[in-house]
């Protein structure tokens, strides 16, 4: 529903003979959020691999560790759901994916909807 709302406001705002926002970027380690929240220390890296991609397959959150050390939620684009699993795909691996972010609560997320 929200990327209708979004596709929408994007062809209304041509339609005015404005020019749509770039997506956002977001870089860092793929990590899944509830071992980053457990413990972090030993959450991250190729050492972690495994149970990242474990944690992915049962469908928990994962996000991205972003250099300046805070953490973004990746949402599925419900148009596009094959970016968000490529996202997801690369535990412990550094990506760069292009969305809109999306805050709500306090909590921040970038709805995915490429991986570079």
């Amino acid at each position: 529903m929200n990327s209708l709302r979004i596709g929408l406001s994007l062809l209304a705002l041509a339609a005015l003979g404005g020019t749509p926002a770039r997506a956002d970027t977001v870089s860092g380690e793929v990590v899944d959020l509830s071992c980053y929240l457990h413990h972090p220390a030993t959450s991250r890296g190729a050492t972690h691999r495994k149970c990242a991609e474990t944690c992915a397959k049962k469908g928990l959150p994962m996000g991205l560790l972003t250099d300046d050390g805070s953490v973004v939620l990746l949402l599925e684009d419900h148009a596009n759901p094959k970016a968000y699993a490529t996202a997801i795909g690369k535990a412990a691996d550094t990506i760069t994916v292009e969305g809109t972010k999306v805050t709500q609560g306090g909590l921040t997320g970038v709805v995915v909807e490429a991986v570079k």
